[in-house]
């Protein structure tokens, strides 16, 4: 890989500059202002509040954050890759953030290194280009949470089945090192075909790997999925009791109904092509159905480049695979196939890469593609980046150190209690931001003892303004409100208890 970048540096020194420049600008558009933009809401503070004990209580685990299959968690991989960064920062979650942003950065950098290897600078510069300025792998690349490696761990997961499909068997251990880290600590749910997608190469290229090579592999995967293994020995087996029940007793796997399966072919359609457009006009539906006819046609030149056989058999294994999965009360969410994003956008790139080389039409379909893809993104992008916080709606982190920096500054140094109302019910976001700050910042935290001195903290719940309103009604029985802030979507009430 290195030797693959030192080669493009000599060729052409002006590629590797413009290529430089775009990365240096994808990373610039993940961290702006990633401080006071940062969604930390439940699951931040719920991981953030276990780093903490381990920094500062010695607290040490085996499992991480939870799936969205009831009993059935992730490996803690995540937390202690993130950890190091919430120490750098003495506790600022701002810092992992950033962290988790330049690997994005650099997995768009070897999506490049990839395409500019098997299809030359049409497919590598494509292929930067969707993955720097995409809206939603921006967005993605922003969100502090266990998928987000998924972005990076991709472009290798297919980097190495490429090279398997070469004849390249020493790649294996690699492949089923990612897969397994994918499955047990960072993916969400999609990432378990990852295994399939190898099952499917392996019985087509017959090519059986040395003892090696196959030891290698059982002992990288078997550390992978170590510490799950500890804990559900330690805890009489409650994890694959949970899993048998989820996946086997539960039916989680089922045969589709004709309204399931049309459900889910517009989620995937949904999914993949709104990471080229995430806005929808008739011009950039036409150039979405334009690309799709133009692959459809040629299918059969397409399908024998050695890159894209092994990006389809990726891209399917999970589109055919979840079509039958009913895990999760049914519920099934875009980021489930993070792993799967940059795979769809590096074939889009290969695939127009095809096309530069048949007509001079195609090529001025290309750049006007390109043009709009740029001018479509961009937008929403800068908005994003912008946003004040300001609106009655926005709870962004800039907001929530607000609300809290101005209740430990009111109470000046006065005990009190704090209360907090978030949609999600338990407000581990808050729960965090109060200790972090509190002792870091503030050399205090709020008292578990019921306090004269209260303040209530609570966010705006459209969905559901009558849970807000009950939770109210019950604050009006303890304390007499005397003082009112609002932060964005963020309202701080000082109370004082009535006396009893």
């Amino acid at each position: 890989m290195l030797g693959k970048v030192v080669k493009v540096i000599k060729k052409s020194p002006l590629e590797f500059l413009v290529v430089f420049l775009i990365l240096s600008l994808a990373l610039f558009l993940r961290v702006y202002r990633i401080d006071q933009t940062l969604g930390f809401y439940y699951d931040q503070g719920r991981d953030a509040l276990v780093i903490w004990d381990l920094l500062h209580n010695g607290k040490f685990f085996l499992i991480g954050p939870t799936t969205g299959i009831e009993g059935v968690f992730r490996g803690p991989f995540y937390y202690y890759l993130i950890t190091p960064f919430y120490w750098l920062g003495n506790g600022n979650p701002v810092w992992p953030s950033v962290f988790l942003s330049l690997t994005t950065v650099f997995a768009s950098f070897l999506l490049y290194l990839l395409g500019r290897k098997v299809g030359g600078f049409i497919a590598g510069f494509l292929a930067l280009l969707l993955s720097s300025f995409s809206y939603q792998i921006f967005y993605a690349s922003r969100w502090l949470s266990n998928p987000t490696p998924m972005l990076l761990l991709s472009v290798i997961f297919v980097w190495t089945l490429y090279e398997i499909w070469k004849g390249k068997t020493r790649w294996w251990p690699v492949a089923v090192f990612v897969a397994g880290l994918s499955l047990f600590h960072f993916g969400s749910a999609g990432e378990l075909y990852y295994f399939l997608a190898m099952l499917v190469v392996f019985l087509v290229k017959r090519k059986v790997p040395s003892v090696k090579v196959v030891v290698v592999s059982a002992v990288l995967l078997g550390f992978t999925a170590l510490p799950q293994m500890v804990f559900d020995f330690r805890h009489q087996q409650i994890l694959s009791k949970n899993f048998i029940e989820s996946f086997f007793t539960g039916q989680s796997f089922a045969f589709p109904t004709k309204q399931f399966m049309k459900d889910k072919l517009v989620f995937y359609h949904d999914v993949f092509t709104y990471k080229i457009f995430p806005q929808r006009s008739h011009t950039q539906a036409f150039f979405l159905i334009a690309m799709a006819v133009l692959f459809i046609y040629y299918f059969r030149e397409l399908v024998q480049k050695d890159l894209v056989k092994v990006l389809l058999i990726i891209l399917a294994s999970p589109i055919l695979g979840l079509v039958f999965f009913k895990g999760n009360y049914g519920n099934i969410y875009d980021y489930y196939l993070t792993g799967y994003y940059l795979p769809f956008l590096l074939l889009v790139a290969v695939v127009v890469d095809f096309l530069w080389q048949q007509k001079l039409l195609y090529k001025l379909f290309i750049i006007w593609f390109g043009l709009l893809f740029l001018f479509t993104n961009w937008g929403i992008i800068r908005g994003t980046m912008l946003d004040s916080g300001n609106d009655f709606r926005s709870v962004v982190h800039q907001n929530q150190r607000l609300a809290i920096d101005w209740i430990f500054q009111n109470a000046g140094g006065k005990d009190f209690n704090v209360d907090v109302y978030v949609p999600p019910v338990i407000p581990y976001a808050y729960n965090y931001l109060f200790k972090w700050l509190g002792n870091t910042k503030y050399g205090y935290v709020s008292k578990e003892e019921n306090i004269s001195l209260l303040y209530l903290v609570y966010e705006v719940d459209s969905p559901h303004p009558e849970r807000l309103e009950a939770w109210m009604k019950r604050q009006d029985g303890i304390a007499k409100s005397v003082e009112i802030q609002k932060f964005g979507g963020i309202t701080v009430e000082k109370r004082i208890r009535y006396a009893k």
